[in-house]
């Protein structure tokens, strides 16, 4: 976007080109997917001519075998090279990621999920290039991950790039999000359709019309550009395989039942792996460099885990690898990838699944051929098939799974076994452990996937924001007759009995009183508070969540909960307080995406005071010197005064009237003369200060 403000011929261009297509939404999104396709296309080729550019210069160099694949460079490399090449390419990585980008860290996959889950499809632009370097090192200098996790991050960057150029949010931007995974992975594999799907079962979650076209156009825009320099072949190229007696699908389930196990340890190894090296406090990369050593310590006797390793693949698919050497390989291939990941490394998981799946079923596939020569397919097929069933297991993405297969090995014969071995690794893989490696990463930071933002509001949100200091508190020896005027006179739902410096003992409702009142005459002089009380108490910290609040409210049919700090009461929380709070949450987020959007596209600058619905207020409000230089973040403009930041007006340049409109994000550091538009309580706003 700074290009066409240079040249105002082609912003006017590119304005009245954006205008037009908006007004035909389905038409500008199917341009827009080819658009992605095209970059993501180009993307994924640029990334691979990066990757052999490293791998050339600095195995190539060392070994003097330029020209060769890795795993024949590796082989040839003294000791020292396997050890020194990893540790370098990973102290590389880890300073990238510590002083570039955090996104570039890791699989790359999960963070595009959350991204199209939580933000709209909003992504940094610098992740294209953080991404695209640590990457490319990682997998050049022998870190055991692939490239496909990388590249759908990297298209995915460059589809949210293009997007925001475009002025688009909400639904547009994350279908263009999807549809620069499906590019990368469409152009890396040769396979559009295992692409599309890609994009629809794991990025987006969800399978529609309107986002299902663009995605297809994407794809297939991004295969042709593959094809076109890098040949019409198939990943891999193996024998024919056929399923030789129906028989053999029983094998074949067996299979699955292993991949199944196989994909669960592999979840589970990775990471314990990455906790292992979050416990050790030092600097990424240091992690990264030792991370690195160790893969290097690990190729000195199983060379084939370097790098993406399609060459052992092959190898295994073409039945040239048999016996023992292949449980080896699962064995040293699980704990290189978790290695290198949970260092801190920069790569993909799709890789290192095929590769376990690979010699998974070619060792099981030597065993049952051996002992049933007459019915069963070589070691090769039971290979291609443990690949599918691994894939599917480690990522649930089944149909994925079985369309990669088919289009990697341009080989429909097997798909009956390979349908049969996926479904059934996809459910023991599911039993064993309900997130995939994917949304795992996800549910470790708190974030449910599979809920959305909404319900990940309540994630965000701590007792202490909503919590109600006025208590009513009583001692255990009041007597009934106090209970009951407390009780018709206090606005909160309980009495808490207390005893000592405010530590709880026990809580009386309405419900607990109504029944002994028929006896009231009676008992009135008798009965005290703690006969009455209940003395099994739910209680929260100030510091809890409120989704675990609500948790709370819905197992134990609560209305009301005490907080206590350290034991003693301070304050109590209600559902109608938790839900207030949600809607609003909900109603902000809402706000924010809508409006920013409206304020870009139709460049409004004389709002004073946007909207007051009772007692919700949204302003203009020029930015304090005292926050000029600071970011979002350091100003925690919610705690301190309520306020959320719709939106930031900024100028395009110095002495310039032109505004552009920001959505803001916690590291967006503010300017001199930036006007927010705030959302917020009017009592909260009258707070804030101005200039």
């Amino acid at each position: 976007m700074k290009i066409t403000t240079q040249f105002p011929r082609i912003k006017a261009w590119w304005n009245q080109f954006s205008a037009a297509l908006t007004h035909r939404e389905h038409l500008f999104m199917i341009v827009m997917g080819g658009i992605v396709g095209v970059v993501g296309g180009y993307g994924a080729i640029g990334f691979r001519t990066l990757i052999t550019a490293v791998t050339q210069g600095g195995w190539g160099s060392l070994t003097r075998m330029h020209g060769q694949d890795l795993l024949t460079m590796a082989q040839a490399a003294p000791f020292w090279v396997k050890i020194l090449i990893p540790a370098a390419g990973g102290l590389i990585v880890g300073t990238i990621v510590h002083f570039f980008a955090q996104e570039a860290k890791g699989h790359g996959v999960p963070e595009v999920m959350e991204a199209v889950a939580l933000k709209d499809g909003r992504m940094r632009p610098r992740v294209v290039f953080a991404k695209a370097f640590a990457s490319a090192l990682s997998i050049g200098s022998g870190g055991s991950v692939g490239r496909e996790g990388p590249i759908v991050q990297i298209g995915s960057a460059m589809g949210s790039v293009l997007g925001r150029m475009m002025k688009l949010s909400g639904a547009h931007l994350r279908t263009l999000v999807a549809c620069g995974a499906a590019a990368g992975i469409a152009a890396t594999f040769n396979a559009p359709m295992a692409g599309t799907l890609f994009s629809l079962e794991i990025i987006l979650g969800e399978f529609a019309a309107a986002q299902f076209i663009p995605i297809v156009v994407s794809s297939v825009i991004a295969t042709a550009i593959s094809r076109h320099y890098l040949g019409n072949f198939p990943a891999f190229t193996v024998p024919p395989y056929d399923l030789m007696h129906y028989s053999e699908l029983f094998l074949y389930l067996i299979l699955g039942v292993l991949a199944g196990i196989v994909a669960y340890a592999f979840i589970k190894t990775l990471y314990g792996m990455e906790d292992l090296f979050e416990r050790w406090k030092s600097p990424d990369y240091l992690k990264t460099a030792v991370g690195g050593a160790m893969i290097g310590g690990i190729g000195i006797f199983y060379p084939h885990i370097f790098g993406v390793g399609y060459e052992t693949i092959s190898q295994v698919l073409r039945g040239e690898m048999l016996g023992t050497i292949l449980i080896a390989l699962l064995l040293a291939k699980i704990m290189a990838t978790s290695v290198t990941i949970g260092s801190g490394g920069s790569g993909g998981i799709f890789a290192p699944s095929l590769f376990i799946g690979a010699v998974l079923g070619g060792f099981f596939g030597h065993v049952a051929h051996t002992l049933f020569p007459q019915i069963t397919a070589s070691p090769g097929a039971y290979a291609l098939v443990g690949m599918g069933a691994v894939v599917a297991g480690t990522t649930r993405a089944p149909i994925t799974a079985m369309l990669i297969i088919f289009e990697m090995t341009a080989d429909y014969r097997i798909i009956l076994p390979l349908m049969f071995a996926c479904t059934i690794g996809l459910v023991i893989s599911t039993l064993l452990s309900r997130e995939s490696i994917y949304t795992l990463k996800l549910v470790r930071r708190g974030v449910n996937i599979h809920g959305g933002k909404e319900l990940n509001v309540l994630k965000s949100l701590k007792v202490s924001q909503v919590m109600h200091p006025e208590i009513e508190i009583v001692s255990p020896s009041v007597p009934l007759a106090e209970l009951v005027t407390r009780m018709m006179v206090s606005p909160q739902a309980h009495l808490f009995v207390v005893v000592g410096s405010n530590r709880v003992n026990g809580y009386i409702s309405m419900e607990t009183l109504r029944p002994i009142l028929k006896d009231y005459e009676t008992v009135s002089n008798i009965v005290n508070a703690s006969d009455l009380m209940d003395r099994k108490v739910t209680v929260v910290t100030p510091g809890e969540t409120l989704d675990m609040v609500m948790q709370l409210f819905g197992r134990f049919t609560l209305e009301e909960i005490p907080v206590v700090d350290k034991g003693r009461l301070i304050g109590t929380i209600s559902k109608s307080d938790v839900i207030e709070v949600y809607n609003r949450e909900i109603f902000k987020l809402d706000m924010a995406s809508g409006l920013a959007t409206s304020f870009r596209l139709h460049q409004r600058t004389d709002l004073e005071r946007l909207a007051l619905l009772e007692g919700v207020l949204i302003l203009e409000i020029s930015v304090p010197r005292q926050f000029v230089a600071k970011s979002l973040a350091q100003l925690k403009l919610r705690e301190r005064y309520g306020a959320t930041v719709l939106t930031i007006k900024r100028l395009t340049s110095e002495g310039s009237e032109k505004v552009s409109y920001i959505l803001p994000t916690p590291a967006t550091k503010i300017k001199r003369g930036d006007i927010f538009i705030v959302f917020g309580l009017q009592d909260d706003l009258s707070r804030f200060p101005r200039r």
